[in-house]
C-alpha cells in the first residue's frame, strides 16, 4: 500500500489499524483526506493477509467533521466544482461501505457531522460513553447530504429527522440508544468489545463473510422481495458447494477446526 498524508496504517497479524491522522485539526476532512480514505478502503480489497479493518482518529477526537480552510475554499467554488467535491464525498462513503472486509469504526472525542458518515458507512461502530456526537450541518445552512443514506440506514427514518434537523449534539450512550453504535462504554470496555468481535470474526470463514457482506448489500439495495427468493437460493447453493463452504461443513460434521482457524 501507499504512504497517505493524511492517514497512517499498521498491521498486527490479521488486523489492519488505519488511523485518521491530522490531530492538530481534529482530524478534519479536507479534499486530501476524502481521496486517501476512498483509495485505501479501495485497496484493502486485495488484501488477502487482512480479515479485520479498524478505524480510529489520531489524538483527542475521532473527527471534527469538516476543515474550516477546505470550507472556506467550497463555499467560493462554482456548482460545477462543489457537485465535483461532494461525488467524491460520496465516493468515500461508498468505499467504505461496500469493503469486503468487515469494518469496525472506533469512536473517542468528537465526530462532527461528515464523520458520522465513515463510523454509520462501517459493519460495527463502537463509542467512548463520553464521546460527542452531532449532525450538525443544518447550523451553518447546509444539510448531511453525503451521509444521509449511511445514517438513515443506521438509525431509520425517525430519529434521523429528529438529529438531522435539531442538530443537536449527544453522547457515546445516546448514540448506543439511538443505534448509530453498536456499543458504548469506558475505554477499557470498549476495547474488551472490539477484542471480541475481532475473535468471534476469526472463527468465521473469509469468503462466507465477503459474500455475507455483498449479500446484505443486495438485500438492501438492488433487489426486490420477490427477486430476493431466487437470488438467496441461487448463493447458498453455491457456497455449499464451494472449497469454503465444503470445508466448514465437513469441519462442522466430523468435529474439527477448519483450515482458516489454522492460518
Amino acid at each position: 500500500m501507499k504512504n497517505y498524508e493524511t492517514l497512517k496504517y499498521h498491521q498486527k497479524e490479521d488486523v489492519m489499524e488505519v488511523v485518521l491522522n491530522r490531530p492538530d485539526i481534529h482530524n478534519a476532512f479536507n479534499e486530501t483526506m476524502i481521496e486517501e480514505i476512498r483509495q485505501f478502503f479501495i485497496s484493502i480489497n486485495e488484501m488477502t493477509s487482512v480479515r479485520v479493518v479498524v478505524v480510529r482518529g489520531e489524538g483527542k477526537s475521532f473527527c471534527a467533521g469538516a476543515d474550516l480552510n477546505w470550507m472556506r475554499d467550497v463555499s467560493t467554488y462554482s456548482y460545477e466544482q462543489n457537485l465535483r467535491e461532494s461525488e467524491n464525498l460520496s465516493a468515500c462513503f461508498y468505499a467504505i461501505y461496500t469493503c469486503q472486509k468487515p469494518t469496525i469504526a472506533i469512536v473517542h472525542g468528537a465526530a462532527i457531522g461528515g464523520a458520522n458518515g465513515v463510523l454509520a458507512a462501517c459493519d460495527i461502530a463502537v463509542a467512548d460513553d463520553d464521546a460527542e456526537f452531532s449532525l450538525s450541518e443544518v447550523k451553518i445552512g447546509i444539510v448531511p447530504a453525503c451521509i444521509s443514506p449511511y445514517i438513515v440506514k443506521r438509525i431509520g427514518e425517525s430519529k434521523s429527522r429528529e438529529m438531522m434537523i435539531t442538530g443537536q449534539r449527544f453522547s457515546g450512550k445516546v448514540a448506543k440508544k439511538i443505534g448509530l453504535v453498536n456499543f458504548s462504554g469506558n475505554q477499557e470496555e470498549v476495547n474488551n468489545y472490539v477484542q471480541k468481535t475481532i475473535d468471534s470474526i476469526r472463527t468465521s470463514g473469509p469468503v462466507a463473510i465477503s459474500m455475507c457482506k455483498q449479500l446484505l448489500y443486495d438485500l438492501n439495495n438492488k433487489w426486490s422481495f420477490e427477486e430476493a427468493k431466487l437470488k438467496t437460493a441461487e448463493l447458498i447453493a453455491q457456497l455449499r458447494q464451494s472449497p469454503e463452504g465444503q470445508e466448514g461443513m465437513d469441519a462442522f460434521l466430523n468435529k474439527r477446526t477448519p483450515n482458516w482457524m489454522k492460518k
